[in-house]
């Protein structure tokens, strides 16, 4: 059983974080060896380790350890900082440029966060993540981070 925890919402859209049991795109197989410090994911994303795919509000990379990137998200740019990535554990958080922040954080087997923001609010959904990114809404980016078991994590952008 995974055990998730949540972090806070920046409006008031009723935290459902648009959270629909979808998740990353994991692919079946062994990770490479590396010989750097950070761990070889067992993830195959769309867009690799690019953060800067994601800057348009849509795209799916891998992060292997903590990593700052901007993006478009309604209402304006926001930025995402992925503070914590470790086996099966995922923190961050989103600072929206017109102000607000929302956060999400989770620990455990096939664990994971959603975050919907609006352009007015944004809430969180933390817990178990399946193997599809999360569906377009009309007026809103979604924001997926799926722990991995072999310490990495990956971020899925999708706008509506």
């Amino acid at each position: 059983m995974a055990a998730a925890g949540c972090g806070g919402s920046d409006g008031d859209d009723g935290g459902d974080g648009g959270s629909s049991g979808k998740g990353p795109s994991r692919t079946a197989g062994a990770a490479e060896k590396s010989g750097g410090s950070s761990p070889s994911p067992s993830v195959t994303a769309a867009d690799g380790s690019d953060t800067g795919a994601c800057a348009d509000g849509n795209c799916e990379v891998t992060v292997s350890k903590p990593v700052t990137f901007p993006f478009k998200a309604p209402g304006g740019r926001a930025e995402l900082s992925v503070t914590k990535v470790g086996p099966n554990a995922v923190d961050y958080t989103v600072k929206r440029a017109g102000g607000g922040t929302v956060k999400g954080g989770a620990s455990g087997t096939d664990s994971g966060c959603i975050s919907a923001l609006r352009s007015s609010g944004g809430g969180t959904s933390c817990g178990r993540v399946g193997s599809s990114p999360p569906a377009k809404q009309d007026g809103a980016v979604l924001l997926q981070v799926a722990s991995g078991a072999d310490g990495t994590a990956v971020v899925t952008l999708v706008s509506g």
